[in-house]
């Protein structure tokens, strides 16, 4: 299996980069879509992977926000 975002390694970045990581993520999604609709996607595969990524960022956020877990906390457990 390629290796991705992970939420043990967006857990230990900071919200910033977070918001900097979903908005590419968006931007990807957008640009897949519209090769889509157009024919000239070739992995629709990368489809599914980047839903899956946007969506792992927005869990991580939502955690932060409900104090389940804190970039602190996941930096400590990493080590």
């Amino acid at each position: 299996m390629a290796k991705g975002l992970t939420a043990d390694d967006l857990r230990t970045e900071p919200e910033d980069v977070l918001v900097t990581k979903l908005k590419e993520a968006k931007e990807e999604l957008f640009n897949l879509r519209f090769q889509a609709a157009t024919g000239q996607l070739e992995s629709h595969g990368r489809l599914r992977t980047v839903k899956r990524e946007i969506a792992r960022i927005y869990t991580v956020m939502q955690e932060r926000k409900l104090g389940i877990t804190t970039v602190e906390d996941a930096a400590e457990g990493n080590e």
